[in-house]
């Protein structure tokens, strides 16, 4: 049997991304009716990247930020959400997301595997300017959405204030220090009320 051609590598590869949008996260979107999928998630943070990057502490390439944000979590297609604050082993989702990163970009023609490869596991070290960037990113908005929703996954996972502070402000305060200050006013509010 023949090598399937190029665009149909790509095409398969634009078929099975299509699975992110059945993935369901624990934050549920503004409106509060539903929770948000991984696919839609991956839009808003690209979004908010795109108007907040004037807030990044160091300099950055939006559009390599972009590319990090859209392809981050596309390894759920297989791994799953793992909540930051849920109960998981995370060297176990470690190691599914990197099976899942073989097989899904595996689907690419060569060169797209590897430039899509390896800008999720840049996204994953968070050691460059653009990923520690998308990285805040990526924490931001989660956090809007509790905020919007009235604690959202906050309440279902009980978080503490501390706990917020060590698995979400660290990373953002690393990438976007001056969004974090501004969040960080209605996050004291919201558990002074709430706790």
């Amino acid at each position: 049997m023949a090598a399937p051609s190029r665009i149909d590598a790509q095409l398969a590869f634009l078929n099975e991304a299509d699975r992110l949008k059945d993935q369901l996260r624990a934050t549920p979107i503004l409106s509060n009716t539903r929770p948000e999928n991984s696919a839609e998630h991956s839009w808003h943070i690209m979004l908010y990247a795109l108007t907040l990057a004037e807030h990044a502490n160091r300099p950055i390439q939006i559009d390599r930020v972009l590319k990090m944000l859209l392809l981050h979590d596309i390894v759920e297609i297989d791994a799953g959400d793992a909540p930051i604050h849920g109960d998981h082993d995370p060297a176990e989702q470690e190691a599914k997301e990197i099976a899942a990163a073989e097989r899904i970009f595996g689907l690419l023609p060569a060169d797209q595997r590897d430039e899509f490869r390896n800008l999720w596991q840049e996204f994953e070290a968070a050691e460059s300017n653009d990923a520690i960037f998308a990285k805040s990113i990526d924490r931001v908005q989660p956090v809007i959405s509790n905020l919007e929703t009235g604690g959202g996954s906050w309440i279902d996972y009980d978080v503490t204030a501390a706990q917020l502070e060590t698995r979400v402000g660290v990373k953002v305060r690393r990438g976007a220090p001056a969004v974090w200050d501004a969040l960080k006013t209605r996050i004291d509010a919201w558990f002074a009320k709430h706790r």
